[in-house]
């Protein structure tokens, strides 16, 4: 049951990559530090107070910078890649001990990276909508839609990972068939 939950949670979190990149981490970081995670052991310097000072530090840098109208496409296309990194990482730290490292990092990358990657390019393509149909003007209220998702499926994909993981997999049928309708035009 372990194994099935940390991979549960690392979906949940590796999804919220997809909407920030940082908020995710610091919120696993706060968790550890709290003593409510303990990330798996190639990972404990994720819940150290330096990830705490570097990834607070980036959280809010990266927040600020969204709010800023069409800097907040240019990021998209830049962190698109961070994303699945992101995703890659997070999912995998927080991955039982019990599994086989390869097969923590395989799984790591297929789903949390493609969570991650898949839900930053469809919130891309919503901000490139709402920049265009609104010059710009409606991109806060996108970005703020953004910063709550990821806190919200951060933290409670550590209270109910199997619920988040489903919510995410919900989401991620959800959007592949909107892009699916989208390219077949």
């Amino acid at each position: 049951m372990e194994i099935f939950l940390s991979i549960c949670v690392g979906l949940g979190i590796a999804a919220a990559t997809g909407f920030r990149i940082f908020l995710p981490m610091l919120v696993g970081n706060i968790a550890s530090l709290l003593g409510w995670y303990h990330f798996s052991d190639s990972f404990q310097w994720m819940g150290s107070w330096t990830a705490f000072a570097i990834l607070s530090t980036a959280t809010v840098a990266e927040i600020v910078a969204y709010y800023v109208p069409f800097l907040d496409n240019l990021l998209d296309k830049i962190a698109l890649p961070l994303a699945i990194g992101a995703g890659t990482l997070v999912s995998t730290s927080v991955m039982s001990d019990q599994m086989a490292e390869p097969l923590k990092w395989g799984l790591g990358l297929v789903a949390g990276g493609g969570a991650a990657g898949l839900i930053h390019a469809a919130m891309g393509m919503l901000r490139l909508g709402s920049s265009a149909g609104t010059a710009g003007t409606a991109n806060p209220i996108v970005t703020t839609g953004e910063n709550g998702a990821a806190a919200t499926v951060s933290i409670l994909s550590f209270i109910i990972p199997i619920v988040m993981a489903g919510l995410v997999l919900l989401l991620l049928y959800f959007i592949l068939k909107k892009m699916g309708k989208y390219f077949s035009k």
